[in-house]
């Protein structure tokens, strides 16, 4: 029997997150994520559904980004 995927992404397929996490990883609300998404100023793609996903790896460089400059 073949093994079954783990519920983590092998590190070679790009992780998407949904709305809620990305506002929960920024600390905002899912609307303003959304919003932020319309105006270019998340990456995101969408599914065939039509819901955005934002790839993991930018959501989170921007957050550090965001905390080094709320820092200084």
């Amino acid at each position: 029997m073949a093994p079954q995927p783990s519920g983590k992404s092998a590190s070679t397929t790009p992780s998407y997150l949904r709305t809620a996490e990305v506002a929960e990883i920024l600390s905002v609300s899912p609307k303003t994520v959304s919003r932020w998404a319309k105006e270019g100023k998340l990456p995101f793609m969408k599914t065939l559904g039509g819901h955005r996903r934002y790839p993991e790896t930018e959501i989170r460089e921007l957050a550090e980004e965001l905390r080094v400059e709320a820092t200084v």
